[in-house]
Protein backbone atom coordinates (compact mmCIF):
# COMPACT_ATOMS: atom_id res chain seq x y z
CA UNK A 1 0.00 0.00 0.00
CA UNK A 2 1.20 3.49 -0.85
CA UNK A 3 1.92 6.43 1.47
CA UNK A 4 -0.11 9.61 1.02
CA UNK A 5 2.58 12.07 -0.05
CA UNK A 6 1.74 14.19 -3.09
CA UNK A 7 -0.93 16.35 -4.71
CA UNK A 8 -1.54 13.45 -7.11
CA UNK A 9 -2.18 11.14 -4.15
CA UNK A 10 -4.67 13.64 -2.76
CA UNK A 11 -6.44 13.75 -6.12
CA UNK A 12 -6.72 9.96 -6.13
CA UNK A 13 -8.09 9.98 -2.57
CA UNK A 14 -10.58 12.77 -3.22
CA UNK A 15 -11.78 11.24 -6.50
CA UNK A 16 -12.31 7.82 -4.97
CA UNK A 17 -14.05 9.33 -1.96
CA UNK A 18 -16.46 11.39 -4.03
CA UNK A 19 -17.14 8.42 -6.31
CA UNK A 20 -18.53 6.74 -3.19
CA UNK A 21 -20.33 9.86 -1.96
CA UNK A 22 -22.09 10.43 -5.28
CA UNK A 23 -23.65 6.98 -5.08
CA UNK A 24 -24.26 6.89 -1.34
CA UNK A 25 -27.84 6.53 -0.09
CA UNK A 26 -27.22 8.35 3.19
CA UNK A 27 -25.42 11.52 2.10
CA UNK A 28 -25.25 11.44 -1.70
CA UNK A 29 -28.49 13.39 -2.10
CA UNK A 30 -26.91 16.43 -0.42
CA UNK A 31 -24.48 16.62 -3.31
CA UNK A 32 -26.72 15.57 -6.19
CA UNK A 33 -30.17 16.90 -5.24
CA UNK A 34 -29.66 19.71 -2.72
CA UNK A 35 -26.35 21.37 -3.64
CA UNK A 36 -26.45 20.10 -7.25
CA UNK A 37 -22.65 19.95 -7.18
CA UNK A 38 -20.77 20.68 -10.36
CA UNK A 39 -18.02 18.09 -9.90
CA UNK A 40 -15.68 19.80 -12.40
CA UNK A 41 -15.73 22.83 -10.10
CA UNK A 42 -15.97 21.05 -6.72
CA UNK A 43 -13.22 18.46 -7.08
CA UNK A 44 -10.37 20.91 -7.79
CA UNK A 45 -11.45 22.88 -4.70
CA UNK A 46 -11.30 19.71 -2.64
CA UNK A 47 -7.85 18.84 -4.02
CA UNK A 48 -6.65 22.30 -2.98
CA UNK A 49 -8.38 22.05 0.42
CA UNK A 50 -6.74 18.74 1.32
CA UNK A 51 -3.40 19.74 -0.19
CA UNK A 52 -3.41 22.79 2.07
CA UNK A 53 -4.38 20.79 5.17
CA UNK A 54 -2.09 17.82 4.64
CA UNK A 55 0.89 19.01 2.65
CA UNK A 56 1.01 22.63 3.78
CA UNK A 57 0.98 23.90 0.19
CA UNK A 58 -1.48 26.75 0.56
CA UNK A 59 -3.58 26.33 -2.56
CA UNK A 60 -7.08 26.57 -1.05
CA UNK A 61 -8.90 29.82 -0.62
CA UNK A 62 -12.43 29.76 0.69
CA UNK A 63 -14.69 29.24 3.66
CA UNK A 64 -15.98 25.66 3.76
CA UNK A 65 -18.24 26.38 6.70
CA UNK A 66 -20.06 29.19 4.90
CA UNK A 67 -20.76 26.99 1.88
CA UNK A 68 -22.58 24.45 4.05
CA UNK A 69 -24.99 26.82 5.82
CA UNK A 70 -27.31 27.30 2.79
CA UNK A 71 -27.48 23.53 2.33
CA UNK A 72 -28.22 23.09 6.03
CA UNK A 73 -31.01 25.67 5.72
CA UNK A 74 -32.70 23.50 3.07
CA UNK A 75 -32.15 20.11 4.70
CA UNK A 76 -30.48 19.89 8.12
CA UNK A 77 -27.03 18.34 8.08
CA UNK A 78 -27.26 16.10 11.12
CA UNK A 79 -24.69 14.32 13.28
CA UNK A 80 -25.50 11.02 11.56
CA UNK A 81 -24.63 12.55 8.18
CA UNK A 82 -21.23 13.72 9.41
CA UNK A 83 -20.58 10.35 11.05
CA UNK A 84 -21.36 8.64 7.77
CA UNK A 85 -19.13 11.11 5.87
CA UNK A 86 -16.28 10.23 8.26
CA UNK A 87 -16.94 6.53 7.80
CA UNK A 88 -16.72 6.84 4.00
CA UNK A 89 -13.62 9.06 4.22
CA UNK A 90 -11.85 6.71 6.65
CA UNK A 91 -12.73 3.69 4.52
CA UNK A 92 -11.41 5.40 1.39
CA UNK A 93 -8.17 6.49 3.05
CA UNK A 94 -7.55 3.03 4.51
CA UNK A 95 -8.29 1.30 1.18
CA UNK A 96 -5.71 3.39 -0.64
CA UNK A 97 -3.02 4.73 1.69
CA UNK A 98 -0.96 4.01 4.80
CA UNK A 99 1.34 5.98 7.01
CA UNK A 100 1.45 9.15 9.01
CA UNK A 101 -0.18 11.39 6.39
CA UNK A 102 -3.04 8.92 5.89
CA UNK A 103 -3.61 8.90 9.64
CA UNK A 104 -3.50 12.71 9.63
CA UNK A 105 -6.10 12.83 6.83
CA UNK A 106 -8.47 10.79 8.99
CA UNK A 107 -7.73 12.82 12.12
CA UNK A 108 -8.28 16.17 10.39
CA UNK A 109 -11.46 14.94 8.73
CA UNK A 110 -12.87 13.87 12.09
CA UNK A 111 -12.11 17.29 13.57
CA UNK A 112 -13.71 19.04 10.59
CA UNK A 113 -16.81 16.85 10.76
CA UNK A 114 -17.20 17.40 14.50
CA UNK A 115 -16.88 21.17 14.21
CA UNK A 116 -19.08 21.40 11.14
CA UNK A 117 -21.68 19.12 12.72
CA UNK A 118 -21.80 21.30 15.81
CA UNK A 119 -22.11 24.52 13.78
CA UNK A 120 -24.86 23.09 11.55
CA UNK A 121 -26.80 21.76 14.54
CA UNK A 122 -26.53 25.13 16.26
CA UNK A 123 -27.71 26.94 13.11
CA UNK A 124 -30.68 24.59 12.81
CA UNK A 125 -31.71 25.22 16.42
CA UNK A 126 -31.54 28.98 15.88
CA UNK A 127 -34.01 28.90 12.99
Amino acid sequence: MKKLETREDIEVLVNRFYDKVGQDETIGFFFTDIAKVDWTHHLPKMYAFWETLLLGNVSYKGNPMAVHFPINAQVPLEKKHFEHWISLWTQTVEENFVGEMADLAIYKAKNIANLMGYKMETATKLR
